[in-house]
């Protein structure tokens, strides 16, 4: 009975490390997905194959290192995935640049070059980048109220109330009112969604490689989830104490992508808002704090099977509802971009466009906006803020 209290603790917090992290963010990868092709089954895969490859990554990783070790599919990299849209060859172009994606991760835990090259794109940049993709994405909710004001102020309303009292849980109890909101407008319209659309199967897709996915998709993927997952995963750790093992976890991550993209899962890394929750305070006594890491992966285990349902609901959904609820679970993240892009003054024209050339929607020879930024606002800061910024010999 002793042991009660101290198994409570990381019990408790790895199953709301699941749920916030389900419901707070599921919307963007379906948007995500959907947005370069895939159909209602196909989403509904990519969104069960990634819960239980990371579920199940987590559960063996956490119980191996004794480390409390959070995964996640990458949010921002679904944003990124919305702003792209379709590229040449379709969604089995895009789950081949899903395949590419899963090599590269793995290959910077592997070769420490390739992981320094990424080290080395400057941080105002990816997060410049990282704030044009998630823009149109974070102005949905507003652009929706506008169009839907009886289906999404109820939301809105709920989402300010919950972040001022309870702002861990704002976007999964948000996420609560949309579902309420979505059955009242299927009952009143006297739409159904068939049962057999409830169950999620994995559906296999043969990868295609092209130019402009690799280019367009899977290097800004690579990049923003890098940039914003995986090393702000291992800050997070290591501000509670603990040193993250990069060449195992980057392994786990890019080989789970590579698993998870022929079944339409985009990518997956070290997770930031999971990690603050499986390993912090409130997790337990440190040596059990493991075990918070692996129940959240049991749980992810269970709430994959949802996805079905879940992308079901959303294509039956009125226009504007499922994209609220994810330029809602965005915000935190785009305000954050905003901030790193802008809080140097002297580098901050290369990042002003960087970040408008990534909301723009521009696409060169079928490679979208998230790759040109990246190459323009390193042009900027190189071909003119340094020749300023440098002293003189």
């Amino acid at each position: 009975m002793s042991d009660a209290p101290s198994l409570r603790q990381p019990v408790v917090a790895g199953l709301v490390a699941a749920l916030v992290g389900f419901t707070s963010s599921f919307a963007v990868v379906i948007a995500g997905l959907r947005a370069v092709g895939a159909d209602q089954a196909q989403a509904a895969s990519g969104l069960l194959a990634l819960c239980l490859v990371f579920g199940l990554v987590m559960l063996v990783l956490a119980t191996w290192t004794r480390l409390p070790l959070s995964f996640a599919w990458s949010t921002p990299g679904a944003a990124l995935l919305v702003s792209t849209g379709t590229v040449e060859g379709g969604w089995a172009a895009a789950v081949g640049a899903f395949l590419v994606t899963g090599v590269l991760l793995a290959l910077t835990g592997l070769v420490p070059a390739l992981g320094r090259l990424i080290g080395r794109i400057p941080v105002p940049l990816a997060q410049a980048m990282l704030g044009g993709v998630l823009l149109q994405l974070c102005l949905a909710p507003f652009v929706a109220v506008a169009d839907s004001p009886a289906l999404i102020a109820p939301i809105l309303v709920v989402w300010l109330l919950a972040t001022r009292w309870v702002p861990t849980w704002a976007v999964p109890i948000a996420f609560g009112v949309a579902l309420v909101v979505m059955a009242t407008d299927l009952a009143a319209s006297g739409a159904s969604v068939p049962r057999s659309e409830l169950v999620p199967a994995l559906t296999w897709t043969s990868p295609t490689f092209t130019v402009a996915a690799v280019v367009g998709i899977a290097v800004p993927l690579t990049v923003v989830t890098m940039a914003s997952q995986n090393i702000p995963g291992v800050a997070v750790m290591s501000s509670y104490g603990y040193r993250v093992p990069w060449t195992p976890s980057m392994v786990a991550a890019g080989a789970g992508t590579a698993v998870v993209a022929p079944l339409g899962g985009h990518a997956m890394n070290l997770a930031a808002l999971s990690a603050a929750l499986t390993a912090g305070d409130g997790a337990g006594p440190r040596d059990r704090r493991w075990i918070a890491a692996a129940t959240a992966g049991i749980a992810y285990l269970v709430l994959g099977p949802l996805s079905g349902a879940l992308v079901a609901l959303s294509e039956a959904a009125a226009p504007g509802i499922v994209e609220s609820v994810a330029g809602l679970a965005l915000l935190a993240a785009f305000a954050a971009a905003l901030k790193g892009a802008l809080d140097d003054a002297e580098h901050r024209t290369s990042s002003a466009v960087a970040f408008l050339v990534a909301a723009s929607g521009l696409t060169i020879l079928g490679v979208g906006g998230a790759f040109w930024a990246l190459v323009l606002g390193l042009a900027v800061r190189w071909g003119i803020e340094r020749p300023r910024t440098e002293e003189p010999v």
